[in-house]
């Protein structure tokens, strides 16, 4: 300790409480022998994450099966049935209550021949950010469907208009007559893991966070008499795909959904390290919410979602998964729409590709159930 920064009393009992704690190792040390301590740590640590193993993985289908009461005669008793699961899953993300202080800025934001536009709502000590774009010939004559366009982790709003694992899938659904909204969530591994810490300690979660954000830019963005407000999508790549699983339970203005490079046998995936597959766990952190897998495995999840449709599509070289499984969990999603009598409902491109969206399928779902007298709930 430096003396020239420290009172002589503050050093003298600093000094003391050193050579207490050295004294109390070496005496913990003659009462126990580190390599002891260290293995009978290790048994501990092994006997907690094999019984938190066994709850999430091994007791999870009958734990689930006594927590939903699904109910298949219609599709409004299906919703009813599992309103309280709902609720549930609500309090798994617990998004926090955020008011709007102010107008929505509008900037011009072009990206290339685009004409895209910056949009800024401010919540208090928060803003709501993306970008919006329309196709060509949008008018209030001629309003157009809406999709909410989220980026990835790693990403940007801007990323979804360029090459890579994107494939420009935002310009292609211009082109295919939508108007695209692009929210600006979070970017990074790091940053995720350090705003994540701090939400859960506010009892929220950057999920719930994020999903605020979009709600409150629906608000403004679907008043737009150029949009459809009555057909508006969502399509999501990587952490985009779990924004589009999280919120579209949550957010009935959604009315279809793709999911792209998320779904997956969720308990494996979180639960049960292995060398098919890549995990979050110990690098990201952010990724781990709490009573996520009490009752909410994808399939489960897709419960929630039902009967809107979805389109879940997943890369056989992509590493966030073992492709058969992610197979096996949406067989047991199907399940839901087929008792519905609504199979059509649900779709699964597994193609032979990574991590990445696929255009073209996307772009084929969401015109289907978007476009035309189609859009029924």
């Amino acid at each position: 300790m430096n003396n020239k920064m420290c009172y002589p009393g503050i050093c003298f009992l600093a000094w003391v409480l050193l050579a207490g704690f050295q004294e109390a190792v070496a005496q913990n040390t003659e009462l126990i022998a580190p390599e002891v301590e260290t293995a009978r740590t290790d048994a501990y640590e092994e006997q907690l994450e094999n019984y938190l193993r066994h709850f999430l993985v091994e007791e999870y289908e009958a734990r689930a099966a006594n927590r939903w009461n699904r109910d298949y005669s219609s599709p409004a008793a299906l919703e009813r049935s599992v309103s309280p699961n709902r609720r549930r899953w609500e309090e798994v993300l617990s998004p926090p209550v955020l008011s709007k202080t102010g107008p929505l800025e509008n900037k011009p934001h072009p990206l290339g021949e685009i004409k895209a536009q910056w949009l800024t709502l401010p919540l208090g000590l928060l803003t709501a950010e993306a970008v919006l774009a329309f196709p060509e010939g949008t008018s209030e004559q001629h309003p157009v469907p809406l999709i909410i366009v989220q980026h990835g982790i790693g990403s940007t709003p801007e990323t979804p208009f360029s090459t890579g694992a994107y494939h420009e899938y935002a310009k292609a659904l211009l082109g295919a007559g939508f108007a695209v909204l692009l929210p600006m969530n979070l970017r990074s591994v790091e940053r995720r893991n350090n705003v994540e810490r701090y939400a859960r300690l506010a009892g929220t979660s950057l999920p719930g966070i994020e999903l605020v954000r979009v709600q409150h830019l629906l608000d403004v963005v679907l008043a737009d008499p150029r949009v459809d407000a009555e057909r508006v999508g969502m399509w999501g790549v990587s952490l985009g795909g779990m924004a589009t699983m999280f919120w579209m339970p949550l957010e009935p203005r959604i009315k279809a959904g793709v999911v792209s490079a998320w779904f997956n046998q969720r308990r494996n995936k979180m639960a049960v390290p292995d060398e098919r597959y890549s995990s979050f766990s110990p690098r990201e952190e952010h990724a781990f919410f709490n009573g996520w897998l009490t009752e909410f495995s994808d399939y489960d999840l897709v419960s929630l979602i039902v009967p809107r449709p979805l389109m879940i599509q997943h890369g056989k070289k992509d590493n966030i998964a073992h492709w058969p499984q992610v197979v096996e969990e949406y067989e047991k999603a199907m399940v839901h729409y087929h008792k519905l009598k609504m199979p059509e409902r649900i779709e699964l491109i597994l193609h032979e590709g990574g991590h990445e969206a696929i255009v073209e399928e996307g772009v084929r779902f969401l015109t289907h159930w978007l476009t035309g007298t189609i859009n029924e709930k």
